[in-house]
């Protein structure tokens, strides 16, 4: 799988990472470039979400 960048994709169905062809577009988060950044991908949606949350109080 080595070579594939921005091939990797977290599926939201499955709770699991996913490498090319998975599930529908609408069920997946991505594509990132490695498969431990689509593995972090709730976590970082969660870290990008309060940022703007913090954001909007201002």
């Amino acid at each position: 799988m080595a070579g594939d960048d921005g091939d990797w994709w977290f599926c939201l169905k499955h709770m699991k990472v996913e490498h090319g062809a998975g599930c529908p577009g609408k069920d997946r988060m991505g594509p990132y470039e490695t498969e431990g950044a689509a593995a972090n991908a709730l976590e970082h949606a969660r870290e990008r979400n309060e940022t703007w949350r913090k954001q909007n109080e201002d």
